[in-house]
């Protein structure tokens, strides 16, 4: 069994105001997500310049934070939130959907594109492939925030997290997620989208690769424990949401390559 490391979520106390490891882990994400951008900016669109990239960043970057919250107080913590409203307000103590966050980049992206004479395709295509840093970096959060750990299990890497009351050793699912969401995922669309690929074939692969992945971790991570087990007592929320997102990207990929077969024949 390994050892949690323990770390304080709060990373600087400044008295009045705390700064919490979780927070910057966001700034860490769209940090990197515009620098790895601007790498890529010139063969997206030359006549670009760095500040409609920013624009486009910022405006993305809102979409994850909102979409995220709403996400997260809609499809897993309604009743709390209804309960107590100022709840909504304390992102520090975690709380995010992804699939909040990512229908509130869909939002972005669509308005953003309406505005700069792209479509909608085309920014997700850019877009999609520097998502994975700050789903790894959000995940470190969680992990540091000792959040959204996994089953009871004896392998050799198992941690006690102390938020645990049962203080169970249990999969360090978080890490998990940092590997597959993080690395292999930026791994896979980074080396993929490195070639020319039909519009929507980028967007398809993540979509179809991200709910892979989210699908195959929520089987050892615990369920929220609001919500427990859906769809016969065996499909956690996390698990129901991919579905859509395996189906839909596999259907992206397949229209994107019939297209392009189309306009070549």
């Amino acid at each position: 069994m390994l050892a949690y490391p323990n770390i304080n979520p709060v990373a600087l106390d400044l008295g009045l105001i705390k700064i919490h490891w979780y927070g910057l882990m966001y700034l860490v994400g769209i940090g990197g997500a515009w620098w790895l951008a601007s790498r890529r900016l010139a063969g997206f669109d030359p006549t670009w310049s760095r500040e409609k990239l920013s624009d486009l960043v910022f405006w993305v970057a809102m979409g994850v934070i909102l979409g995220g919250r709403l996400g997260y107080v809609l499809f897993y913590d309604l009743q709390a939130y209804l309960h107590n409203p100022s709840l909504v307000l304390q992102v520090w103590k975690g709380g995010m959907s992804f699939h909040g966050g990512l229908l509130g980049v869909m939002l972005a992206t669509w308005w953003f594109g309406k505005r700069n004479g792209k479509t909608f395709f085309e920014l997700m295509d850019f877009i999609a492939p520097l998502v994975p840093i700050g789903l790894g970096a959000g995940r470190v959060g969680n992990f540091i925030n000792a959040e959204l750990w996994g089953k009871a299990t004896d392998l050799p890497w198992a941690m006690v997290f102390p938020t645990d009351p049962q203080q169970l050793a249990r999969h360090p699912s978080q890490l998990y997620q940092v590997a597959l969401e993080g690395f292999a995922l930026f791994a896979i669309l980074w080396l993929y989208s490195r070639k020319p690929r039909p519009t929507m074939a980028v967007s398809g692969l993540f979509a179809l690769s991200y709910g892979v992945f989210r699908f195959i971790v929520e089987f050892v991570r615990v369920p929220d424990a609001q919500l427990g087990y859906l769809a016969g007592g065996w499909l956690t929320m996390g698990q129901v949401l991919c579905l859509p997102m395996i189906l839909g990207g596999l259907a992206l990929m397949c229209l994107a390559y019939r297209r392009q077969g189309a306009a070549t024949a």
